[in-house]
């Protein structure tokens, strides 16, 4: 989502750090492909969801593009250039930083950003993100508590492969847009076919056309699909995990699941995902499958600003 010019233009606080005497500048601008390498060195302190999607997005688009569906921001101690945060504030708003200040620079940032669908982070940083946040910014439609599941190597169980597994290709489009769009629709209420045609489209392709979609399609009905949405050597996070109502109690969704996590812990320490805490029969299929719960996470719907006129 591009952003007005005067909307990038570098924002400067003066605030006192604890248990210092005087006061350091927080210095927090919009970032270029100049401090990729440095931003990258960054996240790579943290195993966080949101950090895996940003270390994922700079490597896939760089730090500058409309494929990020946002602008990447910098926090910096102002006196010794230290990196203390990283953001990024669009379509989706992600927070890496553990430091107060820029958490809430970040924040009022965001809030001047309209168009937003989300936030995503830890359960209590995403709370002191949205005490800042909500003082001018989008209403919130829905909240949810989500659960972090992570699966390790040594978690694997040895299962029978599905042969019918497989990378989908684009010639697989027209049976993994419906059911993504529905998925999407029941976690958030916003069905992207019907928002944002075209680039639901376009995002879906892309993502076929980089291998992170695995399919399981047969006599013409898809029966399996898992999307990786994010992947870094540290962490793999997966989304959109579908088995057809006709193929579920059979073990053919735990087989297909455990299929793929294996592929891709060849390159990963783990795979991660998200569940939502109201979502039982989704708890108990990953539990199931050998996942591991790791911690909560919070997730903030935003009002567009025809549902805040409305």
């Amino acid at each position: 989502m591009p952003l007005p010019f005067e909307m990038r233009k570098t924002t400067t606080f003066v605030i006192p750090l604890k248990d210092e005497p005087r006061a350091e500048a927080l210095n927090v601008t919009p970032l270029t492909y100049e401090n990729e390498r440095e931003v990258l060195g960054f996240l790579r302190g943290s195993d966080s969801v949101q950090a895996i999607f940003m270390t994922s997005l700079l490597r896939d688009n760089g730090l500058e593009s409309p494929f990020n569906r946002g602008i990447f921001y910098g926090a910096r101690l102002d006196d010794t250039g230290e990196f203390v945060g990283v953001a990024l504030v669009g379509h989706a708003t992600l927070v890496e930083t553990s430091n107060d200040f820029a958490l809430e620079t970040f924040a009022r940032i965001a809030r001047e950003i309209p168009g937003a669908h989300v936030h995503l982070g830890e359960e209590e940083r995403i709370k002191r993100f949205w005490r800042h946040y909500s003082r001018g910014g989008q209403r919130a439609r829905l909240f949810c508590r989500e659960m972090l599941f992570e699966m390790r190597e040594e978690f694997l169980s040895e299962t029978e492969e599905v042969k019918g597994l497989r990378a989908a290709t684009l010639d697989d489009l027209a049976f993994v847009m419906p059911v993504q769009a529905c998925m999407a629709f029941e976690e958030s209420g916003v069905n992207p076919m019907e928002q944002d045609p075209v680039g639901f489209r376009l995002r879906c392709a892309r993502r076929i056309e980089q291998g992170r979609v695995f399919v399981w399609i047969e006599d013409n009905r898809l029966l399996f699909k898992a999307d990786v949405l994010a992947d870094t050597s540290r962490a793999v996070y997966l989304e959109g995990v579908y088995t057809s109502p006709s193929a579920r109690n059979q073990s053919y969704g735990s087989r297909c699941l455990m299929q793929v996590a294996r592929r891709l812990l060849h390159n990963a320490r783990s795979v991660k995902l998200l569940v939502n805490e109201q979502n039982h029969k989704a708890r108990a299929f990953y539990s199931h499958a050998g996942f591991m719960f790791q911690g909560y996470y919070d997730t903030i719907y935003l009002q567009s600003s025809h549902e805040v006129k409305g």
